[in-house]
């Protein structure tokens, strides 16, 4: 069935509006239409209403991501509205003007696009906007800027008494195309969708150029010079990625938290500015700023030249104290009704002269976290710059981040997976085993670091497996110390830290003893003995500082166990490898962290170890046609059957994702069934 006309122009200007970051932040704002359709039951035309659903995102809208209700019910909700203090009875009023399946969960805002008389509707969260609402002046300003063009609307929490003032405001002045809120955004109407979107553009537009225009060039006060972002950009990052993982393990004292790093020059001026701390400490203003972002952000108070150890040992403090000021907050505002503290640990952490660090329970929501923080510093900027920024008191701010309706709104989200919140570093995750390993935790909720000494296989590896909010990639090489250490750092700034590392790097070369040269035991030992040992000593580094514990895999092989023909170095190196778990179990495990191998054999098919030439050589010791040594390798197993790389896939998840908590030095076998290497 073809999309009713206002569903295409709807979704259409939507995916514009939302695709700017000028006109709205992700997830922010809402859209809306009205028009005639027929009831399916009796056939007769009514007037429906739909708009965008609650959690949805304007610029990536679809049909299926609108509420649809019956604007006669909706509009009747004005006779048994009760006043501001029952707000809460409205929204599961709703579900009773739904048309048909109604769609997604109406959000908050409905009342507000419903009560409004014209056909289109639309509620974005600009910068610019917001700068207004949130000016001490911000009434006087909007009248300077806008004439009677624009309404002001004092602060008025989200619901059905705010979109009954917008409705009234639409009734009353003919002449004006919307409305600024106070401590809020913008909402603007049109009697069609083109002229809805240009209200919509020409608020925004004209409120870019009154601040451009009016605002003064320091609105965040003087340089401080020890504060200037530390230079060269590698340096500032380094001392980034020390910080990232100890940062992330005090963040998740509650619960589990993934992290984001964000060095934008926005953020690094604002943060070498004198005015920082006073403006960091009033917090944000906008709704979806401070549900995103906690009612403010922590600060470090040190210089980037300060040693790394007191910075992290001020950043204990600083957790530490933030904890027992949120915890006063909540206490201050919550009443018997509120839902429960949902963790005292900053979402926002500010360190001058480096960068911001944002956390959350997902990649995605960490990094809109610090993006959100972006859009309230560009709050702060236009506010400051023609007037004061005033944020909506703290009483409102808890009001609405423990409002019965936004923990409803939590509730929906889907269980988690088992991995979720977890960050797993793979090396040799451009082919075979590596690769399904990587594919195979993302799918089980993972952020996965892809690394591999071929940066392009990485790359490919990492965008199959997901968007940059699910996996990294990373070009390493797992015999070099440096290269090592480079690896952590580029997952201590994509995620936060690691938890989870699979050591699956390998090569083989098989020749009879006296045909094994130095360069073949040297090149197979340096990439699986000493590149095993480097990537696990860097991990227990960064383990260490995380002091969450985590999980250290080796893709070992059967090797190990089992003698085979013309395989020395392989299988010394296997053997090395092998015993290294054994050792690593017992010393980390005072860490928390729980080591294992596996034993795969005969892993052909996707092997870049087996494509690169091993293949070959194996097929001619056992006197087969490569193409059949899969085959081969299944016949000689007790079942009979050929491992494929998912097989040790799925090896690593039964070891990681929670179901052998107490297991450590283990090797799981996942060959078929070979006798020679059971374990003894």
């Amino acid at each position: 069935m073809p999309a009713h006309p206002q569903v295409t122009a709807l979704i259409g200007r939507s995916n514009r509006l939302g695709s700017d970051p000028r006109n709205t932040n992700y997830g922010g704002g809402n859209a809306s239409a009205k028009g005639q359709a027929n009831d399916p039951v009796t056939g007769e035309p009514v007037e429906l209403l739909w708009v965008k659903g609650s959690g949805g995102d304007l610029g990536t809208l679809t049909a299926d991501g609108l509420a649809v209700l019956r604007l006669d019910r909706l509009r009747a909700l004005a006779g048994v509205y009760r006043g501001a203090e029952y707000e809460d009875e409205m929204v599961p009023s709703f579900d009773y003007c739904l048309h048909g399946s109604g769609g997604v969960a109406p959000s908050i805002d409905t009342a507000m696009h419903g009560l409004v008389e014209a056909a289109h509707v639309d509620h974005l969260h600009p910068d610019a906007g917001i700068a207004l609402a949130a000016a001490v002046d911000g009434e006087e300003l909007t009248r300077q800027c806008f004439g009677d063009r624009v309404a002001w609307l004092p602060w008025r929490r989200p619901g059905f008494q705010l979109g009954m003032e917008i409705a009234g405001i639409q009734r009353t002045r003919p002449d004006a195309m919307g409305v600024i809120l106070g401590g809020h955004g913008i909402t603007a109407w049109g009697a069609s969708s083109d002229e809805c979107e240009a209200r919509s553009l020409e608020i925004i537009a004209r409120a870019r150029g009154f601040l451009a225009e009016h605002g003064r060039g320091d609105p965040f006060g003087s340089v401080i010079p020890e504060f200037r972002p530390v230079e060269p950009d590698a340096d500032r990052r380094a001392r980034a990625a020390a910080i990232a993982p100890v940062l992330r393990g005090l963040v998740s004292a509650d619960q589990r938290q993934l992290g984001h790093f964000t060095d934008s020059p926005a953020l690094l001026d604002f943060l070498s500015r004198s005015e920082h701390p006073r403006l960091a400490a009033l917090g944000t203003s906008c709704p979806d700023h401070f549900l995103r972002t906690k009612v403010r952000p922590m600060v470090l108070d040190l210089a980037p030249s300060v040693p790394l150890d007191s910075v992290l040992g001020r950043l204990r403090e600083l957790l530490a104290d933030y904890r027992e000021s949120y915890a006063a907050y909540y206490h201050r505002h919550a009443t018997q009704s509120s839902p429960p503290m949902r963790g005292a640990n900053p979402a926002i952490v500010l360190v001058p002269g480096i960068g911001m660090f944002s956390f959350g329970s997902d990649k995605q929501t960490a990094r809109l976290a610090g993006e959100f923080y972006l859009n309230a510093i560009s709050v702060m900027r236009g506010a400051e710059a023609v007037s004061a920024y005033s944020p909506i008191a703290e009483a409102e701010k808890f009001r609405i981040e423990y409002w019965e309706l936004e923990e409803a709104k939590l509730a929906r989200r889907p269980a988690a997976k088992r991995l979720a919140t977890r960050i797993a570093l793979v090396t040799g995750g451009g082919s075979g085993i590596g690769k399904a390993t990587a594919r195979r935790l993302a799918a089980e909720g993972a952020c996965v670091v892809v690394a591999d000494r071929d940066g392009g296989a990485a790359t490919a590896t990492a965008t199959e497996v997901g968007s940059s909010d699910i996996a990294a990639a990373v070009n390493a090489d797992v015999t070099d110390e440096g290269s090592v250490a480079a690896m952590y750092r580029a997952a201590a700034l994509a995620f936060g830290g690691v938890d989870l590392v699979v050591s699956s790097a390998g090569l083989s070369v098989s020749r009879p003893l006296v045909e094994t040269t130095v360069e073949d035991w040297d090149s197979q030992h340096q990439v699986m003995a000493r590149g095993s040992f480097l990537v696990a000593r860097e991990a227990a580094r960064l383990l260490a500082d995380q002091n969450m514990g985590g999980d250290i895999v080796y893709i070992v092989s059967k090797n190990s166990v089992a003698a085979g023909p013309d395989n020395l170095a392989y299988g010394a190196a296997k053997a090395d490898q092998a015993h290294q778990v054994r050792l690593l179990a017992a010393e980390l495990g005072k860490l928390g962290v729980r080591v294992n191998g596996i034993n795969p054999d005969g892993v052909v098919r996707g092997s870049g170890i087996f494509a690169s030439g091993w293949g070959a050589e194996r097929a001619a010791v056992y006197g087969v046609p490569e193409e059949e040594l899969g085959a081969f390798y299944a016949r000689r197993t007790l079942l009979g059957r050929e491992v494929l790389p998912e097989h040790v896939a799925a090896a690593v998840v039964a070891l990681t994702a929670g179901d052998l908590p107490v297991t450590t030095g283990l090797h799981i076998p996942v060959d078929g069934g070979i006798t020679a290497a059971f374990l003894r």
